[in-house]
C-alpha cells in the first residue's frame, strides 16, 4: 500500500524527533558531572552517588513547569530563556531544603515538532542547568497534535538533589528573634503570568492594551523583555553560604507570593513581620498593580514583589551573609524578623502551617 496512513500524515513525525536528538547532543553534554554514566538518548539516564561523602544521604526533589509565561515566549518567537526558568523553578525549590541539585530531566509538549525551536528550548534548559551545577541527565519530547495547536508546546521537568539528613532545612529551627534577608528577583521570574498578561496585554478599564513589543519608559526595555526576563537561579549564591552560616529556613517565593511561601516555613507559634520599604519593589510590579488597580494583599500573595528568595537566620549571621552577598555585587536586604504570634486574632491559628496567609504580616 503506497497510499497508506502514516504517523507522519497523522500529525507525528519520527525523524524529526531522531534529528532533535543529534542537534542537542552537544548542547547536554557540557552540564554531565563527573557522576553521569551513559549518553544521550537511551532509555534512562545513569548517575552514580557517591554516598561517601555522605553520613546519611536524603534524596530531595522537585518538579514544576513553567506556566502561562510560554505564552509569551511563543508570542514572541523568543525560545531560548524559557528553558531557565523550568531548571530555576525546580532546583531552586530543592535548595529550600539545603539540598545541593544533582541532576534534571525535562518534559516537552509540542503541536508541532519543529527541531530547531525545540533545540532552542532545550539550549535554555541546558543553561539553566550549568547555573544551577546539576546535570541535564535526559528528557522525553513528545508531539502531539491533537492536544496541541501547530505552534503551541508546554515545558516541565524535575530536579533531584542530595542533603546530608542532619542538615536538612525545613524550618523548624526558625525562632523568635531571626531575622529575614531577601534576595533580590529578577521580575516577575515564572509566577503570577495569568493575572499579569491580563493586566498588561489587555485593555483595563481606560487604558488600551500594551504590546509585547512595545517600549515602556518605568522599565527601560519593551514589555516582552521585561516578562521573559528569567527566572534567576540561586544555588551558586545559597550553597556557600549553607557551608559557612547558621541558617535555619529558606524559602523559594514562587505561586503564593511573599505570603504563602515565607508562612509555610514558620513552626506554630511564629509570625513573620514584614517591613515595607525595606527593598526596592521592581517597576513591572507598581505597573501591574496601578493598571489593574490590584490591592496591596493580593500582591504580596501573588508575586515576589521583587525578593525572588529568602534566608531566614540569627541576626549576626543575616547580617554577615549581607555583607558577603553585597561585597559580591548581590542585591540582599534584611526585609523582617519573625515573632511570637501573641493570639491567633493576631495571626492566625497556632495549630501548624496550613494557616499561611495568617503567618506574615506587613508593617
Amino acid at each position: 500500500m503506497t497510499n497508506g496512513m502514516t504517523y507522519r500524515s497523522a500529525g507525528v513525525d519520527i525523524d524529526a524527533g531522531n534529528r532533535l536528538v543529534g542537534l542537542i547532543r552537544n548542547l547536554v553534554k557540557p552540564t554531565y558531572r563527573p557522576e553521569v554514566l551513559d549518553e544521550v538518548g537511551g532509555f534512562g539516564g545513569q548517575f552514580r552517588l557517591d554516598v561517601s561523602k555522605y553520613k546519611e544521604p536524603v534524596l530531595v526533589a522537585g518538579a514544576d513547569g513553567v506556566g502561562t509565561k510560554l505564552r509569551v515566549a511563543m508570542e514572541m518567537g523568543v525560545h531560548h530563556t524559557v528553558g531557565i526558568d523550568l531548571v530555576a523553578m525546580c532546583v531552586n525549590d530543592v535548595l529550600a531544603q539545603g539540598a545541593e541539585p544533582l541532576f534534571f530531566l525535562d518534559y516537552l509538549a509540542v503541536g508541532k515538532l519543529v527541531p530547531e525551536q525545540a533545540a532552542e528550548i532545550i539550549k535554555g534548559v541546558a543553561e539553566g542547568c550549568r547555573q544551577a551545577g546539576c546535570a541535564l541527565l535526559g528528557g522525553e519530547t513528545a508531539e502531539m497534535p491533537d492536544m496541541y495547536g501547530p505552534s503551541d508546546y508546554d515545558l516541565a521537568g524535575f530536579a533531584v538533589g542530595v542533603a546530608e539528613r542532619s542538615r536538612i532545612i525545613d524550618g523548624s529551627a526558625i525562632d523568635a528573634g531571626d531575622a529575614i534577608l531577601g534576595l533580590a528577583s529578577n521580575g516577575l521570574h515564572s509566577n503570577g503570568y495569568s493575572l499579569a498578561r491580563k493586566v498588561l496585554l489587555g485593555p483595563v478599564e481606560d487604558k488600551p492594551a500594551l504590546g509585547l513589543g512595545d517600549p515602556v519608559a518605568e522599565l527601560g526595555c519593551t514589555l516582552g523583555e521585561e516578562l521573559l526576563k528569567p527566572t534567576r537561579i540561586y544555588v551558586p549564591l545559597v550553597l556557600p553560604l549553607l557551608e559557612k552560616y547558621e541558617i535555619h529556613g529558606l524559602a523559594h517565593i514562587t505561586g503564593g507570593g511573599l505570603v504563602d511561601n515565607i508562612g509555610r516555613i514558620l513552626p506554630p507559634g511564629l509570625v513573620a513581620v514584614i517591613q515595607r520599604g525595606s527593598w526596592p519593589v521592581p517597576p513591572v510590579f507598581r505597573l501591574i498593580q496601578e493598571r489593574g488597580q490590584v490591592i496591596e494583599a493580593e500582591m504580596c500573595r501573588v508575586f515576589n514583589l521583587g525578593l525572588g528568595y529568602v534566608i531566614v537566620a540569627p541576626p549576626t549571621a543575616a547580617e554577615a551573609m549581607a555583607a558577603e552577598l553585597s561585597r559580591q555585587g548581590e542585591r540582599c536586604w534584611v526585609v523582617g524578623e519573625v515573632k511570637d504570634q501573641p493570639h491567633p486574632a493576631a495571626g492566625g491559628s497556632q495549630n501548624g502551617k496550613h494557616d499561611w496567609p495568617n503567618k506574615v504580616v506587613f508593617v
